[in-house]
């Protein structure tokens, strides 16, 4: 006697559609979460308005000056007198500061602070600004 199958055996299929869906979702949040990456090593400041390109470099050293007077480098806080040997040893390869100087930070300080990092080694200055229409 030949018992029959109660159910014929299918073979699996991989739908394409959800899985079109799951990769749209991903890509979505990779864009999203890569957007929050940006990273400047500053103290908060309020930065002047001015029109400049976006910076290639992915980690620059960032020289902060606030209102106070207080000196940062990559938001650690160091004296005047200090930042030459910070800077030679935090400097990359490039060479490239940014000057992160809050627009109410004495210029005097920030000409002293750009010179005693020039002793350093740095040998570009790139300004923080904030962009126009923000």
């Amino acid at each position: 006697m030949k018992l029959r199958r109660s159910r014929a055996s299918k073979r699996g299929r991989i739908e394409i559609i959800p899985m079109i869906d799951v990769m749209f979702f991903l890509l979505a949040t990779f864009m999203l979460a890569s957007l929050t990456m940006q990273r400047l090593d500053a103290v908060k400041l309020e930065l002047p308005q001015g029109n400049a390109q976006p910076l290639a470099s992915q980690q620059p050293l960032t020289l902060s000056i606030d209102r106070n007077g207080l000196i940062a480098l990559n938001r650690r806080t160091v004296q005047l007198q200090n930042i030459s040997a910070s800077v030679k040893r935090l400097l990359g390869a490039d060479g490239n500061v940014v000057i992160a100087a809050d627009a109410g930070a004495p210029n005097g300080l920030v000409v002293q602070a750009m010179l005693r990092a020039r002793e350093g080694g740095a040998a570009h200055f790139l300004i923080a600004v904030r962009r126009e229409h923000e």
